[in-house]
Parts: structure tokens; C-alpha cells; sequence
């Protein structure tokens, strides 16, 4: 079993070798969908695109004021955390956050520091295609699709997401099965990013869901959903690991990045990420279904060999 461990690592390593960039680029405007096919989505690589969207008149358009005024009655998924984690292990607990409702001017004075919010960090996240179905009236300041992204891929994406949340919001380490473009409207977002062939250096673990409430009292409470499947998820902090706890992680090769104000990042399928921003941070992403392909077959493998030798 020692060999498949030693292999495993090998290909980790080759992946750096031979195409892995060691940060991730810039590109500088929107580029022709078969050549960013070609350079990018093929050999599933990330990379960072300037002036992608710089016709957007959400650029200009979304301050405060003017987001009361087109949207502020508008009643709005909100996920309330006592930590910033939503999503995320918390000793041997997956966590989910307490899910409120509420008018999108609360949330921003939450964001603007103009009422107590009795406590909780607040998170404007909830996925699903939130930007078009609970405000539906910002599309018009954005654009439903990437065009050169979907005819790179042949498809539309499958859900297109509003985020706007304070500054120790915080989504915890996973990997999507997604081709996910990543636009900032204002503030910035931090990102930690493994590629898929680091797998075998990083943990997973199975863990009783749970969601977060919040009492009376101001406390939060973790409430298990007992009737619910276990579910697998990393329990590491990139930014501050326990190697005593991981030592193969040591061996992972994480790129760091920001993506700014008017900067679009492409996030190729089934890399790990790890997400922090400034405070009051918004940004919207689209979500295109990843091919089901070779790479996704390879992967599955990669993730059984990973399970087999944790386990041996």
C-alpha cells in the first residue's frame, strides 16, 4: 500500500511538472472561446481575466442607495453563522447555518454597521441561482451567461449566484462539480486553491450534519438533523493547518490569489477552494456543469485509491 501512496504523490507531483502554473495568471480582457477551451478548460488550470465584464452596469450602478432603492423590500436568503463558518466541520459536526429571511436593506445595514445585529455573522450565500430567483430585478445590471464561456461549453450555466457578506464570512475548504467563473463587483475576495491531484493530500471525514440556531438569548446552539446521511467533508484550515493531526498535507501546494473589483476568476471544476473577502464584498458567479468526461473518470479513481490507502 505504501506504493500506491508513493504513486499517488508522483502524480501530484508530475501535475506541477509538467502544466500547474505556480500562481495563477492574469489574462487581460475576455478571450475567444476556443482558445480559452484550448488553454484553460482543457487542461483544467485557473486563471484570473481583466475587463471581462467591465460593461456591467453593476460596476457603477451597485452602492448602497441604489441597491435600497431597486431591491431594499426585496425579502432575502440570509445565512447567519455564530463563527462565519457556514458549511463547515465544527469538532465532529458538519454545520450548516441558521437560514433567516430577510429585507435586503436589513442586510445592508447589518453590512454598514447601522443596526445591533445581536450577534451572528451574516452571509448572503445561499446558491441555487439566488441572483435570479429572489432578485431578479439586478439581472438586468449583470448578464444571465458568460456568451464567450457558453459557447466554449456548449451549454448555459446552470445557475447563476449573488454574494454579498461581511468581512469573516468565511467558505470553508471543498471542490465543486462546476466550470465556475467568479465575478467581483466590489471589494475584493481571497482565495486558497488546490488542484484535484493534490487529493491525496488532503483529508476527509465523515460528519453528523447539523445546523445552527440561534437562542433567545443570543447564544447559538448545534442542533443535529438526525434523520440525514453522514456527510464527507474536509475538516483542515488551509490557513492554519494541523499538521499534527494531517501530516500528508504538508505536502500540498496551494496557490493563493485575490481577485479585485472588476476581475473575473475562472475556477476550473473540482479544484479545492477555500474563500475569504473584505467586508461588504459583492460579487455574483455563474455555475456551468462540468463535462462528465475522461477527467471526471480519472478523478473517481483518484478518490477511491485516496479512501483505500487512508483506510489500510
Amino acid at each position: 500500500m505504501e506504493a500506491v501512496r508513493n504513486r499517488l504523490a508522483e502524480c501530484s507531483q508530475e501535475a506541477h511538472d509538467l502544466y500547474l502554473n505556480q500562481s495563477v495568471p492574469y489574462l487581460d480582457g475576455p478571450p475567444e472561446p476556443l482558445q480559452f477551451h484550448c488553454d484553460w478548460i482543457a487542461p483544467n488550470k485557473p486563471c484570473i481575466i481583466r475587463n471581462a465584464f467591465s460593461h456591467w452596469p453593476a460596476l457603477a450602478k451597485w452602492s448602497p442607495d441604489y441597491l435600497r432603492e431597486k431591491v431594499g423590500s426585496k425579502v432575502i436568503s440570509v445565512a447567519v453563522t455564530p463563527n462565519g463558518y457556514a458549511d463547515a466541520v465544527n469538532g465532529d459536526r458538519f454545520v450548516m447555518p441558521e437560514e433567516r429571511q430577510m429585507s435586503f436593506s436589513s442586510v445592508l445595514d447589518i453590512i454598514e454597521g447601522k443596526v445591533d445585529k445581536g450577534g451572528g455573522v451574516f452571509y448572503v450565500q445561499k446558491q441555487c441561482s439566488n441572483l435570479l430567483q429572489e432578485l431578479p430585478e439586478l439581472t438586468a445590471d449583470v448578464q444571465p451567461h458568460i456568451a464567450w464561456m457558453s459557447t466554449a461549453l456548449g451549454k448555459l450555466p446552470d445557475a447563476v449566484n449573488f454574494w454579498l457578506g461581511e468581512a469573516n464570512a468565511i467558505t470553508s475548504m471543498h471542490k465543486d462539480h462546476y466550470e465556475n467563473l467568479y465575478c467581483v463587483v466590489s471589494g475584493e475576495k481571497h482565495f486558497v486553491l488546490m488542484p484535484p491531484t493534490d487529493r491525496p493530500f488532503i483529508p476527509y471525514g465523515l460528519f453528523q450534519p447539523a445546523v445552527y440556531h440561534q437562542r433567545d438569548d443570543g447564544e447559538f446552539e448545534v442542533i443535529d438533523q438526525s434523520d440525514s446521511e453522514m456527510v464527507p467533508w474536509i475538516p483542515l484550515d488551509p490557513l492554519n493547518p494541523d499538521l499534527e493531526r494531517f501530516p500528508q498535507y504538508r505536502r500540498a501546494r496551494p496557490l493563493h490569489c485575490s481577485v479585485k473589483a472588476g476581475e473575473m476568476l475562472y475556477l476550473p471544476s473540482l479544484w479545492f477552494h477555500h474563500v475569504q473577502q473584505s467586508h461588504g464584498c459583492i460579487a455574483v458567479n455563474f455555475w456551468y456543469d462540468m463535462d462528465y468526461d475522461i477527467k471526471y473518470n480519472y478523478f473517481q479513481l483518484l478518490e477511491a485509491l485516496c479512501e483505500v490507502t487512508r483506510s489500510t
